[in-house]
């Protein structure tokens, strides 16, 4: 006998995929899980796959947990936060990755299973990736300014919304590789909107994350720009302090 309160299922395809290749590929919970791919990543409770439908790449994030520890049992789960925080950025015109579909599967109170399905972004590295391969865009100083010029508005606009990414590290920010780079956010499970107590410590926090790959690949220079361009102007007081903690946030955590 079904109980809903014991068992249920939810699972939305974006309305833009109705009636497409991709949208009948993944049109269930069931029919994605079922879905064969090229594994990019696993660990104990997710994995991430590559496939390809009508001449497009997709990626494939299946959950068979809600997290680790005691967000397995309690709390948001890990994927309703990975589709949770993509929404909301292309809701507020941040630039994310295509949502094509997601949904999950309680039981008993606790997630058992859940997917998400977006849209590969062609063409694109992650800015990690391409400090790790020694990509040339990055000693472009037109093309990183251009980087730059989009990325702080972007995250301000976030913060803007007290929303907080919790882990803004450059291996979650595509950018695609030509003379015009467009950047896109991927892998946001921790996202959330803060109440104003907690709002400035996770803006210290996330800008802290962008600079510490920043500080060792970035001039001073474009680190400034880069904040110039966040705080939209001339530094004031509040600023200062606000840098100093986060040059200063890593101190002894490493």
């Amino acid at each position: 006998m079904h109980i809903p309160f014991l068992m249920s299922s939810s699972w939305t395809l974006t309305e833009s995929y109705n009636d497409t290749p991709v949208g009948n590929a993944v049109s269930t919970l069931e029919s994605t899980f079922a879905m064969a791919g090229v594994e990019i990543t696993r660990d104990i409770i997710s994995s991430m796959c590559r496939t390809e439908i009508g001449g497009k790449g997709y990626y494939l994030k299946r959950y068979t947990g809600g997290g680790k520890n005691l967000r397995r049992y309690i709390g948001r789960s890990r994927i309703r936060g990975e589709w949770e925080s993509m929404l909301f950025f292309r809701e507020h015109g941040i630039p994310a990755a295509k949502v094509v579909a997601y949904g999950q599967e309680i039981q008993w109170g606790i997630m058992t299973r859940g997917a998400l399905v977006t849209e590969e972004a062609p063409n694109t590295l992650d800015l990690r990736q391409m400090v790790r391969d020694s990509i040339h865009w990055l000693k472009d100083r037109t093309w990183m300014a251009r980087v730059i010029e989009q990325l702080a508005p972007a995250v301000r606009t976030m913060h803007n919304q007290s929303f907080i990414h919790t882990d803004l590290k450059w291996r979650n920010i595509l950018v695609s590789q030509n003379e015009n780079p467009e950047i896109c956010f991927i892998d946001c499970p921790a996202g959330q909107k803060v109440l104003p107590f907690f709002l400035e410590r996770g803006i210290t926090k996330d800008l802290a994350c962008l600079d510490k790959m920043g500080k060792q690949h970035l001039s001073r220079t474009q680190r400034l720009k880069f904040y110039q361009l966040y705080c939209g102007g001339r530094l004031k007081a509040s600023d200062k302090v606000r840098i100093r903690k986060i040059l200063n946030f890593f101190e002894g955590r490493e």
